[in-house]
């Protein structure tokens, strides 16, 4: 599919598409024309890269772990899976300690406003 169906059909911009592509997370063939063209397997791999991103993964990380993890097809992992649940868990722990920050920030908020309020 030619990079406009496929960016109508994940909703991610054209421009996203080709930074993914230049990251080395997404990739395509080239026409004769030199347009890009991608398999019908791109849809399922940019909704994945689009997850990593909602859950706070930088571009960086996310193309240094897309080659670990098992497309939708159940294609096999390039690279060993324990890796790849540690470099998650390390993930994990980083959004935890952003959480943990945003619940101290609250918790004096509410004391400000308890305060501003008499």
């Amino acid at each position: 599919m030619k990079i406009g169906d496929l960016s109508l059909r994940t909703g991610v911009s054209v421009r996203s598409l080709r930074y993914y592509e230049q990251k080395g997370m997404l990739a395509s063939e080239r026409t004769s024309g030199g347009h890009r063209v991608y398999a019908e397997a791109a849809f399922d791999r940019v909704v994945l890269i689009q997850q990593l991103l909602a859950a706070g993964l930088s571009g960086d990380k996310i193309a240094s772990i897309l080659p670990c993890m098992r497309d939708h097809d159940g294609g096999p992992a390039e690279t060993a899976t324990p890796w790849l649940v540690e470099q998650l868990e390390t993930e994990r722990a980083r959004i935890d300690r952003s959480i943990e920050g945003l619940r101290y920030t609250r918790e004096v908020l509410d004391e400000v406003i308890a305060g501003a309020r008499g």
